[in-house]
């Protein structure tokens, strides 16, 4: 396992942490917020760095591939449900945006799945709607632990990248979906 992986597998062990730090928080407890506020800053530089780490030592990997990804979607799913109305914390993100959130990821998660069914192969790559969506997703939940004043202009932005994120992944599964199999014989 190359270094980045390691990285991509400590943002994956945080998580429990974070969690934790969340279902113990309450407004006596607050110092709980500031855990989980630093155990996501942490998770949210250490994406940064496997990135940076795999491109620059050329330590692009299959796992890597899978790592990177999982990470952030279990950093930001267990964010999302724990910060929701449906959780009884005192900070909450209205449930339609959480559910947008994890309706996206689901149907990523789907397609994916399906892709490989069909297709015996799957390629994974984030694309660019995905990485500006994975930034403001991930200063949504820094903006509402911080108890930030404007944090709703940052969640909407958060939703908007995820809806059309979402519309670029549907589009691009359907047309790996529906392309020429040039591998295949015909006679």
């Amino acid at each position: 396992m190359n270094f980045a992986n390691k990285i991509s597998m400590f943002r994956i062990l945080c998580v429990p942490f974070f969690v934790a730090s969340l279902i113990y928080y309450s407004p006596e407890k607050d110092y709980f917020r500031f855990i989980a506020l630093g155990i996501f800053v942490l998770g949210v530089i250490s994406d940064a760095v496997d990135g940076f780490v795999a491109r620059i030592s050329k330590q692009t990997s299959k796992a890597g591939l899978v790592l990177d990804p999982l990470g952030d979607k279990l950093l930001l799913m267990g964010a999302f449900i724990f910060l929701s109305e449906a959780s009884k914390l005192p900070l909450k993100f209205p449930l339609w945006i959480t559910l947008v959130v994890i309706s996206r990821d689901i149907i990523i998660l789907l397609g994916t799945v399906l892709i490989f069914m069909i297709k015996q192969k799957l390629d994974i790559y984030p694309t660019k709607w995905g990485k500006v969506t994975t930034v403001f997703q991930m200063s949504s939940v820094i903006c509402l632990l911080l108890n930030f004043k404007f944090s709703g202009v940052v969640w909407y932005a958060a939703v908007i990248f995820t809806l059309v994120s979402g519309a670029d992944y549907i589009r691009r599964g359907f047309k790996i979906l529906y392309a020429v199999d040039n591998n295949r014989i015909i006679g």
